[in-house]
């Protein structure tokens, strides 16, 4: 059984920084993917960014680059999203998810599991 666990969301002001964090048990990340979805009410979920295990490989999307850093700790199966500069836009509740293999993909369907989610609001 793999769970993910997601903590670190909350209500911040437009332009502050939240850290979060996601820690799976019941599977290695090795070799597989790490990536970060986010989904807004009425909206379908949608890609923020993903790193390859190695730590070499990384993604966002053209919304957040420059300004959100995905990075792993495979010693203790965790990845994190640091967000910074954030906006009004980027509210919504953000899943971590694992693939089921080594090449970066974007997609939802090339991930197998996911965490419960954790909200970020961010007020103008």
């Amino acid at each position: 059984q793999v769970q993910l666990v997601e903590s670190g969301g909350g209500s911040v002001q437009a332009g502050g920084s939240l850290r979060l964090s996601c820690t799976a048990s019941g599977r290695s990340f090795s070799p597989y993917m790490m990536g970060w979805f986010r989904q807004a009410p009425g909206k379908e979920r949608e890609f923020v960014a993903a790193r390859s295990w190695d730590n070499i490989s990384t993604y966002y999307s053209d919304s957040v680059k420059g300004r959100f850093t995905i990075s792993r700790d495979n010693a203790k199966n965790t990845v994190y999203l640091q967000m910074n500069s954030l906006k009004f836009e980027d509210t919504a509740v953000y899943y971590c998810a694992v693939g089921r293999g080594s090449v970066l993909r974007i997609g939802v369907e090339y991930y197998d599991y996911w965490g419960q989610g954790t909200q970020v609001t961010v007020s103008s």
